[in-house]
């Protein structure tokens, strides 16, 4: 078994990763953007007999000044033969051969579940921090069925939306809409204390691709000449990870984001996405929008966690 660093083929990587469904954290174009905003991102290939077994994306930084830590987020990608003994041996060779200062700590943040975790697979590493939780919608179903697993509220609000005839609902790969919405992000943000990636990462992210639309989609809604709500999906091989959404109060009223995703829904489904990643949920501390994502169907996922 042998690791490669850095210098990697791209249409190999990506083959894989879209095999596989790759999170978006794993995709080549999103190392690439993370790298045009002055982030440290390390690649990794780990072959056994000439066979790719794992592509490893990394993202690296020192803290205080002589401490490299690189965390592996949603990864490695494998092979879906690769069995739990020569994956832990993968983690090790990674760990090892990282090329970085003599001081790392190398983290792993597998894309599955505890249970799909197996104690083979972690020994001798230690769980330092719980899982992500998501949402994902399997877009290979009908449209049919897609629907009649949403929440009843939610779907009746999808129904009131989408029976508003002056509203008129757009999806398309369009940098104009992208922009206006970053515009809109940035003031949200502004007004209500949160943070998150760079809305510069989503620039880099599509200049990483040699196709605007194969790298995202804006789905909005107008009212008369307003806009009133608009959602950001981003692209990644066969899977789309919803990044931002913004709407004033009549959009709100109107269950805007209902229709919209609905209609992202059905826009990725025709363009060959299986699967539609909602992101983040947390009860907790953003119970409305968990509530949203919860209730839109689909499988909501408790990731494994982070490991050391």
């Amino acid at each position: 078994m042998n690791t490669t660093w850095d210098h990697l083929p791209r249409s190999q990587w990506e083959q894989l990763h879209a095999a596989q469904q790759g999170a978006l954290q794993q995709s080549w174009a999103y190392g690439d953007a993370l790298i045009a905003l002055g982030v440290g991102v390390r690649r990794a290939m780990v072959w056994q007999d000439g066979k790719l077994l794992a592509v490893a994306q990394f993202m690296c930084r020192r803290i205080a000044g002589y401490l490299s830590l690189a965390s592996c987020t949603r990864g490695p990608v494998w092979q879906p033969d690769v069995l739990p003994e020569q994956r832990a041996e993968v983690y090790r060779l990674l760990r090892r051969d990282m090329p970085l200062p003599r001081l790392k700590v190398v983290l792993f943040s597998p894309d599955r579940t505890a249970d799909q975790v197996s104690a083979a697979e972690t020994r001798g590493m230690s769980r330092v921090m719980t899982g992500y939780a998501t949402v994902l919608l399997d877009l290979t179903l009908p449209l049919e069925a897609l629907k009649a697993q949403m929440d009843g509220k939610w779907r009746n609000r999808l129904g009131k939306a989408l029976s508003n005839e002056k509203i008129r609902w757009h999806v398309q790969p369009s940098l104009k809409r992208c922009e206006w919405l970053l515009g809109k992000e940035l003031d949200q943000r502004e007004a209500k204390k949160f943070h998150g990636l760079p809305t510069a990462f989503v620039r880099a992210y599509v200049d990483a691709h040699t196709e605007p639309q194969q790298a995202f989609v804006v789905a909005y809604a107008e009212l008369g000449k307003n806009t009133i709500g608009a959602m950001l999906f981003l692209i990644h091989g066969r899977v789309a990870s919803y990044h931002m959404g913004w709407t004033d109060d009549e959009g709100r009223q109107l269950n805007t984001h209902n229709a919209l995703l609905w209609k992202a829904m059905a826009y990725l489904k025709v363009a060959g996405i299986e699967v539609l990643d909602l992101g983040g949920v947390n009860t907790h501390d953003l119970p409305g929008i968990s509530r949203f994502k919860l209730g839109a169907g689909g499988h909501a996922v408790s990731l494994a966690g982070t490991y050391f």
